[in-house]
């Protein structure tokens, strides 16, 4: 989908997503130590708020416009502390700056992110370039298997991916803490996710 299509249907509802974080990244983030983190495909915001008020300095990024203006107002009534925290860019994850910048990041989300999988190797790549050592990387999407036994998920079944594919983007280059499916129950049926959790060496390691 193109920027213009997600903004219309952003612009149809008034959270496409739902404001609670997602499960999964509450699961793996909350034992985390806040430090700077990077929600790519950010949307209306919910996981970037989420960490800004747990600590975490915090930049989502979203090609629709509407959708950070979006996360913008919901984040407007949060503490002034928790503002100060939160940085929204209007940009396309695959070629944005925001990665080049060499402070780095302590922890990158791509949730249910899904270029192609030319577009998602060199993305995970420039991901790997900015992360800081021991920084994490968590990828949680539309498994494969989905477009056959699931539910939901893009109709396009080129886009989606396993735990392996994924697995198989890091090329070695983060030590891999979970690569798994994961079931999700929603109100059509059961959903199979894919999920990559990895960790970026310590340096010296």
């Amino acid at each position: 989908m193109k920027a213009a299509d997600w903004n219309e249907r952003y612009s149809q509802a008034d959270m496409v997503w739902g404001t609670p974080p997602n499960p999964v990244v509450v699961e793996y983030a909350t034992s985390l130590p806040a430090g700077r983190a990077l929600d790519l495909a950010c949307g209306e915001g919910r996981h970037a708020l989420w960490l800004a008020t747990r600590g975490w300095r915090t930049t989502g990024v979203d090609f629709s416009d509407v959708a950070i203006d979006k996360a913008r107002r919901i984040a407007s009534p949060s503490p002034r502390a928790v503002r100060e925290r939160l940085d929204y860019v209007v940009d396309d994850i695959v070629t944005t700056t925001v990665l080049d910048d060499p402070s780095g990041f302590d922890l990158i989300l791509m949730i249910f992110v899904h270029p192609s999988p030319a577009e998602r190797a060199a993305l995970v790549g420039r991901i790997v370039d900015a992360l800081k050592p021991e920084g994490i990387l968590m990828i949680l999407g539309h498994d494969t298997l989905n477009a056959t036994e699931g539910v939901g998920g893009p109709p396009d079944h080129e886009i989606l991916y396993t735990p392996d594919d994924l697995a198989i983007d890091v090329d070695g280059r983060l030590d891999i803490v979970t690569a798994e499916r994961r079931f999700r129950e929603t109100p059509d049926g059961t959903a199979i996710d894919a999920l990559l959790v990895a960790r970026k060496p310590a340096l010296g390691s």
